[in-house]
């Protein structure tokens, strides 16, 4: 491929390699450091792509090279305690299985481009996926809100959160609902949508209540996850493209529990 096509091509690749580094890291700013460093390897030797020619592979099958030889998240400025617990405790799973689940379910990847990507073979990656759901699902229950507009959906939300194991707070459908339902009672992780019932912005409104609550963890549901994942300002880590799938909602909440505040969460 030519060094322009590859670069175009790769391009249009980047912001769903942002959101897998992000969900792995549970931060902005280290996933994308993880994103940064992936684009400077390949710039730096074209062959770290393995010879793929779907271009997701090779990105993805890069960086996961990156991870693997590093460990851990880049180490950043801004890392929270809560992050750096986060991460303490995910060393206790299975290696490999979160980022086998994460490719599965969030970027919806199938299992022969999984197992290419983590360089093992299919069976493999089949199993890890599997190892997965069953130590992430089992790992933390704590308390869910949801902030959706659209009933059917809340409901449907709700269902799988609470199937779970999780206490749902309550559902929000605008900007001031959500405010009034996190002062009643203050959420382990937080689940919105991004356009609300009375045209305000999920995220304005989720930005309030970090600033009231702190640090959160928070699941972003859009149609257009690409235009949350350009690292040009503070971006979630966590996204969920509609239409989405009841696999795809459990792998991000418990995702997402892991960088969870201690506090209110039952293992």
């Amino acid at each position: 491929m030519a060094t322009a096509d590859l670069a175009q091509s790769i391009g249009r690749e980047l912001p769903f390699l942002r959101r897998y580094a992000r969900a792995l890291t549970g931060s902005q700013s280290a996933g994308d450091n993880y994103a940064a460093a992936t684009l400077e390897a390949i710039l730096s030797d074209r062959s770290v792509l393995g010879g793929e020619d779907d271009t997701r592979v090779g990105l993805f099958r890069t960086f996961h090279a990156i991870w693997q030889s590093s460990g851990q998240p880049v180490a950043t400025d801004d890392q929270t305690a809560r992050e750096r617990r986060a991460q303490d405790h995910l060393q206790a799973l299975t290696p490999n299985s979160r980022e086998a689940l994460l490719l599965r379910t969030i970027e919806e990847l199938r299992y022969d481009q999984i197992a290419r990507i983590m360089q093992v073979e299919q069976p493999e990656a089949e199993e890890l996926v599997q190892i997965a759901l069953n130590e992430m699902g089992a790992a933390l229950c704590g308390k869910v809100m949801v902030i959706e507009d659209e009933t059917i959906i809340a409901m449907d939300l709700k269902g799988i959160v609470q199937a779970m194991g999780h206490d749902v707070t309550g559902v929000a459908r605008t900007h001031s609902q959500a405010i009034d339902l996190a002062g009643k009672a203050r959420p382990d992780l937080i689940l919105a949508d991004i356009q609300l019932a009375d045209g305000s912005s999920g995220i304005d409104a989720v930005n309030e209540l970090l600033g009231d609550l702190g640090e959160i963890p928070v699941i972003f549901i859009t149609a257009f996850p690409e235009r949350l994942l350009t690292g040009d300002r503070p971006e979630p880590a966590f996204l969920i493209s509609k239409p989405y799938t009841e696999e795809q909602v459990r792998s991000a909440v418990s995702q997402a529990m892991f960088f969870a505040t201690t506090e209110g969460l039952e293992a």
